[in-house]
């Protein structure tokens, strides 16, 4: 018989506020369908919020007048009509930034996308059993206090939080550590992306048990259902298609109407990419059934009715681009996909178009073929070219991801990159722009010496000595002095929404306006 628990599901700040999080809607889905009581507490959001309305400004102007205006700044972000001007925009979500600049201490560092501490990092485990010890020093101590008081004193059996991003770790610790110390009966798990990379680790080993009950790897329906005493599936792993996102504060989210954030599948269809944790991980895949992926979507979005859709796949399968083709959700959607020949094909671009696809990230990473095959990307340069066009030209914005430094790249490689990009800039919505860190786990990191980098028994990465000398130091040079200030691409990165860059980027895309 199913044991009637009370289950608190817990997403931690800092994360961008612009959405629900799309495992926390998936697990009270699940624990829904399954009669299973539950609640969700969006700390990130409320936290968020609540530092924002206790901020002490300075006596400069810039915060004084984000003081001033803090309620109407925070309406405007959620008013579709302020995403027409990109300088109002702007200036929005900068003056609400500016006032995380008067909370927390001398120690911290708080933005709308990150925090960080200058005491502890979250890629130590030491450092985040400290956090839980002190919870009292965490800047979000007085809000999440008061709240989990108030929600766990209700009766809870289980509170579950789920950690996305490292920039959540050392407030989740915090929040475990005060619901330890004052609700010793709850069961706390923990679970999410960050864990499941953790854990996925060879040299992993948990060294929370005293303070965490369970940590979960990859989707935790099943073992969250299971803990509860509901039988699991037939068939062993699957991935839920069910959500729920009643419980969350909806209207209080940082975007212009709801974003409901949803998935077709876990883990990569691809899953080759030398630079990736995916591939260091060996995580394995998981996908709904084409046809069932988009009639769900559309379900969500008849009932939700949200103003975008964000498909939050590693990487949404032709299959199911295909499937949205067929079956339309009937609001505006975006997601991450690999380059591929459906993509290449206009006609195919112009049925995503029609399904409402206002926005494909794409990982192309190089525009040097030597270094994309090096990466075993597995794209050509000529299909990547082909695909901005196709896509441009059906009207669908793209979000370029490039990635400088890998182990394969030089100079001369990184300038035909830009030479990429400047060819293409009409066809280029928006661009990305990151430094190459080398997964421990990966094939490459075993032909590299291997150097310091980011300390921690927590840490995925790894330095190393380039073999073409291409080392960090020049290819930032590289990048801040050279490819951002080339005219064709400084036009590009200036179309960047601030700190709440691709989540913000669809609604700047004409497709959507």
């Amino acid at each position: 018989m199913s044991e009637r628990k009370n289950v608190l599901l817990i997403n931690p700040p800092v994360a961008k506020p612009c959405e629900p999080p799309a495992g926390l809607a998936r697990l009270a889905g699940a624990l829904k369908d399954a009669g299973h009581p539950s609640r969700v507490l969006d700390m990130n959001l409320e936290g968020m919020l609540r530092l924002f309305s206790g901020a002490v400004p300075g006596d400069d102007r810039w915060s004084q007048r984000a003081a001033r205006n803090l309620s109407r700044n925070l309406d405007a972000l959620r008013d579709e009509r302020t995403y027409r001007n990109f300088d109002r925009y702007k200036r929005c979500v900068n003056d609400v930034n500016r006032l995380f600049a008067f909370v927390g201490g001398e120690d911290t560092r708080i933005s709308l996308c990150d925090y960080e501490d200058r005491r502890l990092s979250p890629l130590r485990s030491e450092d985040l059993l400290e956090a839980a010890r002190h919870p009292e020093d965490s800047p979000f101590y007085d809000h999440f206090a008061e709240r989990l008081r108030e929600e766990l004193e209700r009766g809870d059996g289980v509170a579950g939080f789920s950690l996305t991003y490292l920039s959540q770790a050392l407030a989740a610790f915090a929040m475990m550590g005060f619901v330890r110390n004052e609700f010793p009966g709850v069961k706390i798990i923990l679970g999410g992306g960050l864990v499941t990379s953790w854990m996925s680790a060879a040299a992993w080993e948990n060294g929370f048990g005293g303070l965490v009950d369970h940590v979960v790897a990859g989707p935790g329906e099943g073992f969250l259902l299971e803990l509860l005493g509901s039988p699991p599936k037939a068939g062993g792993r699957s991935i839920s298609a069910s959500y729920a996102y009643d419980t969350f504060p909806l209207k209080d989210y940082l975007s212009p109407g709801m974003v409901m954030p949803c998935s077709t599948s876990t883990g990569c269809y691809y899953g080759k990419c030398s630079f990736c944790p995916e591939t260091a991980e060996g995580t394995g895949y998981l996908q709904l059934a084409p046809a069932e992926a988009a009639a769900g979507i559309a379900g969500l979005a008849a009932r939700y009715r949200p103003s975008l859709i964000h498909i939050v796949d590693n990487a949404v399968s032709p299959s199911v681009l295909k499937g949205l083709v067929n079956d339309p959700p009937g609001v505006p959607w975006y997601g991450f996909a690999r380059v591929t020949k459906e993509l290449t094909d206009r006609g195919f671009c112009e049925g995503l178009k029609r399904s409402g696809c206002v926005m494909l990230k794409l990982g192309v990473e190089s525009g040097d073929q030597d270094v994309l095959d090096g990466m075993r990307k597995g794209i050509s340069v000529a299909d990547v070219s082909k695909a901005l066009k196709a896509l441009a030209r059906a009207g669908i914005g793209t979000y370029v991801y490039l990635l400088f430094g890998t182990p394969g790249e030089d100079e001369e490689a990184a300038r035909k990159t830009m030479d990429f990009v400047v060819e293409h800039h009409e066809f280029i919505g928006f661009v990305n722009l990151a430094v190459f860190n080398l997964p421990h786990s990966s094939p490459d990191a075993a032909a590299v010496e291997a150097k310091p980098f980011y300390g921690g028994d927590l840490s995925f990465y790894t330095d190393f000595v380039h073999p073409k000398g291409w080392d960090r130091r020049k290819v930032r040079r590289f990048i801040d002095r050279e490819f951002t200030r080339h005219p064709a691409i400084r036009e590009i990165v200036k179309r960047q929404p601030p700190y709440f860059t691709s989540n913000h980027a669809p609604f700047f895309v004409d497709a959507f306006c």
